[in-house]
């Protein structure tokens, strides 16, 4: 049988080392899964409504599409939340269904990732700590309000750039969180897929006692889910099987 092949459209270079990482840990829980990526054209690094509109337009996903089914991808997810949801839930819906057009196979994106996710693990109520500005923030707790999820709280960094982003640590990850958490918010979520995570999940989870959705994380799975996978690997949270502890 073929290995379960996933591809990602990754926008320039920040955490994509989240990736490779993810799939040994998967593939280390026992699952014959591949998980190849291949970066897209950023344009300009900023979390700007009008960078993020041409970050995530048609024709810079549709350039790089021909790569990612070269290497064997069955689904195809735009790995990047801020220029999906900063389409609102309609255009997200076509930003998704033009690459799955273009790439013959389904397609889904991070943003829709976190609603399904938090959906899967029945979240009413959630905290958001973002990296982004807080107007950036708002869109995507107003694509998560959509979707049917109530964020009781919101916290954006206001760091414009993935680049900066990406250089962050354990240390700046748990940081954020915490300060981004709500007594009320069933889980939190970190929506940035500049943002590395992949090695912190165990912590963030024990550090808050409740689960934690993080962009790559829900990347990766919602990738899996479009394959109809269901891994479990509780080295990468709640989502995956894990149990996050009571503080």
């Amino acid at each position: 049988m073929a290995v379960s092949t996933v591809g990602f459209l990754y926008p320039g270079h920040s955490a994509e080392d989240d990736y490779p990482r993810l799939e040994a840990m998967l593939r280390e829980a026992g699952a014959d899964v591949r998980l190849p990526l291949v970066h897209t054209d950023i344009g300009e690094d900023a979390h700007r409504v009008d960078a993020l509109l041409e970050m995530g337009s048609a024709k810079r996903l549709a350039a790089k599409v021909s790569e990612v089914v070269a290497l064997g991808a069955q689904a195809v997810v735009w790995s990047c939340t801020s220029a999906s949801f900063v389409f609102g839930p309609r255009g997200a819906a076509e930003q998704v269904a033009e690459l799955s057009g273009t790439a013959g196979v389904a397609a889904s994106s991070t943003s829709f990732a976190f609603a399904r996710a938090a959906r899967e693990l029945g979240l009413r109520r959630v905290a958001v700590a973002a990296t982004y500005p807080e107007d950036v923030a708002e869109l995507f707790a107003a694509f998560l309000r959509d979707a049917g999820v109530e964020v009781v709280s919101l916290r954006g960094s206001g760091i414009i750039t993935a680049a900066e982003v990406g250089t962050w640590g354990r240390e700046e990850v748990l940081t954020m969180a915490g300060a981004g958490d709500h007594r009320d918010a069933e889980a939190v979520l970190l929506p940035d897929t500049a943002l590395h995570s992949a090695a912190y999940l165990a912590d963030l989870e024990l550090a808050l006692g409740k689960p934690v959705l993080t962009a790559n994380q829900v990347t990766v799975w919602e990738g899996l889910r479009l394959l109809g996978l269901q891994v479990d690997c509780p080295e990468l949270g709640t989502l995956f099987g894990g149990r996050a502890s009571a503080v």
